[in-house]
């Protein structure tokens, strides 16, 4: 199913826009949101992995929740032809039952009879250079932009930290989860050998005990 909506999930925005600068990194975020009362879990792909870095690229959505995945386009040495982009992206979507940390490897296999709907994104590059205007009037029009820009642009990395806070927080949990079981897993194979150690130590302490020779006592 094509387009930013389907009977899972919504995306916003519907396209993935970068401002293309030569060796500079350029990102955009998308807000996905689980459109159901189910755990939604989600992939993302894209047809040019080695040009784009996306965090986090696969997760699970609370039921009526979203989250924010940031797409960040790596520097490029050249300019695409004429500002034209041809790469895409799929962002893939499906029920499952529960938060889990780690999601099975046919999560997203249409093969084994799960229900996966598709997104696709297309992507856009935007030019940052614009014609400088040649009269005083063309001047201050461009002025007002540039700093019409900048309040923008500063509100859009504000928001873009606040998203990235939230999304590393919840990255946090996880891990934190994780470390849990684990410590909960050592702390019962250490106690299971320190029980067996005393066992063995009280046993050979026992064994000593009984196996030593009676002490006979002689008057001269």
């Amino acid at each position: 199913m094509t387009g930013a909506t389907n009977q899972f999930i919504s995306v916003s925005p519907e396209e993935l826009k970068f401002q293309f600068e030569q060796e500079k990194q350029s990102y955009c975020d998308l807000k996905v949101t689980n459109s159901t009362e189910s755990y939604v879990a989600f992939k993302v792909k894209t047809t040019s992995p080695k040009k784009y870095f996306v965090r986090p690229n696969t997760g699970v959505i609370h039921p009526w929740d979203s989250c924010f995945i940031r797409v960040t386009l790596q520097a490029q040495k050249e300019y695409p032809s004429d500002m034209q982009c041809k790469d895409k992206f799929l962002l893939q979507s499906t029920i499952v039952n529960s938060d889990a940390d780690e999601l099975p490897p046919d999560t997203f296999n249409k093969d084994s009879g799960r229900n996966v709907e598709e997104c696709k994104l297309r992507v856009v590059y935007i030019s940052p250079h614009s014609s400088p205007g040649h009269s005083e009037n063309a001047f201050k029009q461009s002025s007002d932009g540039n700093s019409s820009q900048a309040v923008q642009r500063a509100r859009d990395e504000r928001d873009a930290l606040f998203r990235q806070t939230q999304q590393l927080q919840q990255e946090l949990e996880v891990l934190k989860r994780q470390k849990r079981r684990r410590s909960d897993l050592g702390f019962s194979l250490k106690f299971a050998l320190l029980v067996g150690l005393i066992g063995l130590m009280v046993g050979f302490l026992f064994k000593l005990l009984m196996s030593s020779p009676s002490t006979e006592i002689v008057d001269f």
